[in-house]
This record gives structure tokens, C-alpha cells and sequence, in this order.
């Protein structure tokens, strides 16, 4: 006789687990990639497109989220997808010690891309389904801490473990190693998930019972969202808000490698391990967190300025430590913390402004299109932020992304928020 499946099982035994794989593969894609290739000798203007496109995949995810729908049950996508980012994880192991070790690693870093973007949409469909609404409620918070510890991870600790590394193995050889790891890492999530995960009832492929096709509702679903009042201002919003740090992100981390010859500030593969994936994600945390605190107090248009502000504020850190090259690393830890904390206070502006304009009948479906659009805007600046950085240098090139910031205040000025807004929305969350 076989064993009941469990409808329910404790939020603790998959919650953490299921959003720390949600965040590391992330992590590994959009940021430790960063610091592999320049370790590898790979060019600023080279790691600035490669890496910009890879964020394509998490740009039009919203394309095939209704499949996620229509076609098998969360549980099973949430399964697959991670046996084949620890496939894409393995290609990259083997891909890094081959001659054309860019193109390979570039190839197998797409897969995971797309791997965990489709990853994402059957995560955060599944947590509602398994869940009741209280439980989803409590577990916010902790979904969104282990998704940070992912971050933390894989941004620190790896990179730690692979500065330690490259002493004794030499550079391709440490990395392979880390992403072998890496690799047994993902199948564990993936052996755990296939059993600890519960089988909701609700959990099924969705059929439609209303007159109109899938297909209709489909394209309805966009038209509606594109139909809004002051839709381009709202995508100009989204495109432009975040246009500083979308250039910054990419080159950050190789000027704090680079040596001092060249402008960077020579820190070793362990310095910024500890202070970029540990420090600055620290710092991001807490100003995140005190940014909903704020929001919550005073609503998101009291508070829009302020964080518009804050989030330009790194660029004016990084062209003091690149006009000041400080010696000291803990200057330079304690500047990145407040990078990383004015980006984390800012950054609560743009989230919510993505709640406020997607209220309405198809919300989730809204909301994963504006999260196309977040992630247009990081995509599109970083195709092009390494070559501008060869051309001006990293000095001209952090004023170049304060001026930036320009564009924004036009944009910021000129969107209508409800001065109640955030004040219940963060209320609710809590």
C-alpha cells in the first residue's frame, strides 16, 4: 500500500531552503560571474556585455510565465529546474580549464539564467499554494533573509573559498573547484525538494473555464497593463530610476581587483569576498530593511526624494575611492557598507512603486511585466557600462554615472503617487 502523499508539511523543513536556492543561482549568474571572468583576464568591456545578457533571461520571463500555469504543477518545475541549474553548474566546472572556456561558461551560465528565472515564477506561485494566508504573512520575512544569505553566500563565502583556493591551485582550478561544489550543492536541493516539498491540492496545471482562450487572456493580460494612465512615464520609471546602479554594479567590483597602476585599488580575491559579499550585503540588508520601516511610517511618495537621493549616493562613493585610493582596508570596507546601505534604502522606493502601479485584476501577472521592465534596466546599461569605463577611465567613469542620475529627477519629479501609499501596503506585509 503506498504512503499518502503529505498535502501539508512544516514551513520551516521548505521555505528557507527553497528561497536559498532561489538566491544563489542568482548570485552566481549576475554577480560572482563578474569576479570569475576578471580573474580569468577576461577585459571590463567584455564582462560588461556578456553579463548584461545574461540578464535577458529574468528580462522576458514574463513571456512564458503563463506556461508555468497551464503546464504541470509548481512542484514539478520548481524540481526540474533545479536538477538542470545543477547541470548548468557542472558545464560551468568542466567549461572553465578548456581553451574556449569563455564561450562554454557563457553558454552554460545562460542555461542557469533561464533555469532560475523559470525558478523564480513556480517558487513564488508554489509558496502560495503552500501556505495559508497567515503562514504566508510570517514567512515573508524569512523567505526574503535566506534569499540574502544566499546572496551572502555565494557573493562571500565562494569567493573567499576561491581566493583561498587560487593560492594552492592556481585561478581556473580553484574557480572549477567552487563551482564542482556548487554543483553537489544543487543536486542535494535537488534530492531534498523532491521529498520535503509538501503536494498542495490547489497545486495543479490551470485549466480555463471562462469563454475567452488562454491565448486571449493572455494578450489581454498585456494590453491591459500597457493601456494604464501615464504607462510611459511608468516605464520610464522603471527604465531610468535605477540607471546609475546599473552601470556601477558591473564595474564595481573589477576596480576594487584592478591594480593600482591602472586605477583600481589591487584588493585580493579574498578582500572582496569578505568586503563586497559580506559587508556591502550586510549594510544592503539593514538599509532595506530600515527603508520599509520609513515607508510604512510616512508612505512612499514622504519618502521618494530621499531615496531617489540614496540610491545615486554610491557613485558618489566610488569616485572618492577612486580620486582618494585609500590604503586602508577598512576605509574602504566602511565606504562599501555605505554603498551598500544607500542601495538598500533606495531600492525600497522602486519595490514599492512596482505595487503601487500593478493593483487591479491580473496583479501577478502585472507585477512579473514590471519586474521585466527592473530588469531591462539593469540589462541595457550593463551591455555597454565596461566599454564606457575603457574609454574614460574609472575615475571619469564613476562622475559619468553621477551625472546620470539626471534623467531621474525630471522622472521622479513628475510621477503621481497617493500620499497613503506604503503606509498600508507595508502594514499588511508585516
Amino acid at each position: 500500500m503506498s504512503k499518502e502523499k503529505a498535502v501539508v508539511r512544516n514551513p520551516w523543513a521548505w521555505v528557507p531552503s527553497l528561497y536559498y536556492a532561489e538566491g544563489v543561482p542568482y548570485a552566481l549568474v549576475m554577480l560572482v560571474s563578474v569576479i570569475m571572468y576578471k580573474r580569468l583576464g577576461i577585459s571590463n568591456a567584455e564582462i560588461g556585455f556578456y553579463t548584461g545578457i545574461l540578464y535577458l533571461p529574468w528580462v522576458i520571463k514574463p513571456l512564458w510565465s503563463p506556461i508555468i500555469d497551464m503546464l504541470k504543477k509548481k512542484r514539478f518545475w520548481i524540481i526540474i529546474m533545479q536538477f538542470i541549474v545543477g547541470m548548468g553548474l557542472l558545464g560551468v566546472s568542466l567549461s572553465i580549464p578548456t581553451s574556449n572556456f569563455l564561450l562554454y561558461t557563457l553558454i552554460f551560465f545562460f542555461l542557469m539564467a533561464f533555469s532560475s528565472a523559470t525558478h523564480d515564477i513556480a517558487a513564488d506561485g508554489f509558496y502560495m499554494l503552500g501556505l495559508d494566508v497567515h503562514q504566508q504573512a510570517y514567512f515573508t520575512g524569512i523567505r526574503s533573509t535566506f534569499y540574502r544569505i544566499a546572496i551572502i553566500t555565494a557573493q562571500g563565502v565562494l569567493v573567499i573559498i576561491a581566493g583561498e583556493l587560487e593560492k594552492s591551485k592556481g585561478i581556473p582550478q580553484a574557480w572549477q573547484t567552487v563551482f564542482l561544489i556548487l554543483t553537489g550543492l544543487f543536486f542535494l536541493f535537488f534530492i531534498y525538494h523532491q521529498f520535503i516539498l509538501p503536494y498542495p491540492k490547489s497545486d495543479k496545471p490551470v485549466t480555463n473555464t471562462e469563454t475567452d482562450s488562454p491565448i486571449k487572456n493572455f494578450f489581454r493580460t498585456f494590453v491591459l497593463f500597457f493601456k494604464r494612465d501615464n504607462i510611459i512615464l511608468i516605464i520610464a520609471f522603471l527604465l531610468i530610476y535605477r540607471l546609475g546602479e546599473a552601470q556601477l554594479i558591473t564595474i564595481a567590483q573589477p576596480f576594487l581587483k584592478d591594480p593600482r597602476s591602472v586605477g583600481g585599488l589591487g584588493l585580493t580575491t579574498i578582500q572582496i569576498g569578505f568586503v563586497y559579499g559580506t559587508v556591502g550585503v550586510i549594510a544592503l540588508s539593514i538599509g532595506g530593511i530600515i527603508g520599509g520601516l520609513v515607508a510604512a511610517k510616512n508612505g512612499l511618495k514622504f519618502w521618494l526624494w530621499p531615496m531617489f537621493i540614496a540610491i545615486n549616493i554610491p557613485a558618489l562613493v566610488y569616485i572618492t575611492l577612486s580620486y582618494l585610493m585609500p590604503t586602508s582596508f577598512y576605509v574602504i570596507s566602511g565606504l562599501v557598507a555605505i554603498e551598500q546601505f544607500c542601495y538598500g534604502f533606495g531600492f525600497t522606493a522602486y519595490m514599492l512603486y512596482m505595487i503601487y502601479i500593478v493593483s487591479g485584476e491580473f496583479k501577478t501577472s502585472h507585477y512579473a511585466i514590471a519586474t521585466g521592465f527592473m530588469a531591462l534596466s539593469m540589462m541595457i546599461p550593463r551591455l555597454f557600462s565596461g566599454v564606457i569605463q575603457e574609454m574614460l577611465g574609472y575615475q571619469h567613469f564613476f562622475v559619468w554615472v553621477l551625472l546620470t542620475m539626471i534623467p531621474g529627477f525630471f522622472i521622479v519629479k513628475s510621477i503621481k503617487i497617493d500620499p497613503e501609499f506604503g503606509k498600508k501596503v507595508e502594514k499588511a506585509k508585516e
